[in-house]
């Protein structure tokens, strides 16, 4: 198995490297964000270990540079960053797994030879449904050739749409997804919400993305509405 270990502390990228190499795996050391990314993108490996805060590029940077051009190398963050905010960050522009330091190498080993394992399928950076088209990593959503300006609640809707594309969803699925766990006000929000959607994406468009299924919930049509 070949690792790339994208580390800019050289001391833990040296200890990480002897430690895989100890179980028989090729493992290939960078230690800046710009090197990692040109590494990834043109030469093969199993897995990607990336630090967050490196110089260049950090490492959210790098993992959502290869998910745009659909390089889908199993990429493990490992960083000092613990937050539930960061975590969230790390997996919406791509990566696979999540480790902090200190780390157990039990762990570390364990998983890694599950991302080597899963390998990496094809999996599409943007969502189409018609002429619409939403990159959750580079948080664009677009109407043909034209962006459209989406507050953060209305993009989170729109993308929940569209992952639900030609499906009927619920307002409290919609809510379940899109609002804070902690949200106990009406669900009717969910109706004002698609209402701002709508004059977003479908009205200047002279089209009609979201279906009112009557007494169930929503549909985005999966051609997008025209």
């Amino acid at each position: 198995m070949r690792i790339l270990v994208v580390e800019d502390d050289r001391s833990v990228a040296e200890t990480v490297r002897r430690m895989l190499v100890a179980e028989g795996w090729v493992v290939d050391v960078v230690n800046d964000g710009v090197t990692g990314l040109e590494r990834a993108m043109t030469e093969r490996f199993d897995v990607v270990v990336l630090d967050i805060m490196m110089p260049g590029l950090n490492g959210y940077e790098v993992v959502r540079r290869l998910r745009s051009v659909d390089n889908w190398t199993p990429v493990l963050m490992l960083t000092a960053k613990d937050g539930e905010y960061d975590q969230a960050d790390a997996f919406d522009f791509g990566a696979d797994d999540y480790l902090t330091k200190p780390f157990s190498f039990v762990v570390f080993v364990a998983r890694l030879r599950a991302l080597a394992r899963r390998g990496a399928p094809a999996r599409p950076a943007v969502l189409v449904a018609g002429s619409l088209s939403l990159d959750p990593a580079a948080h664009v959503a677009k109407r043909g050739d034209v962006e459209l300006s989406l507050t953060p609640r209305e993009f989170g809707m729109l993308e929940y749409l569209m992952r639900r594309k030609g499906e009927v969803v619920t307002k409290a699925e919609i809510l379940d997804s899109v609002w804070d766990i902690n949200y106990r006000g009406d669900e009717n929000v969910v109706e004002v919400y698609v209402s701002y959607l709508r004059r977003r994406i479908d009205t200047p468009f002279e089209c009609k993305a979201i279906e009112t299924v009557r007494g169930v919930g929503y549909r985005l049509a999966a051609d997008g509405g025209g």
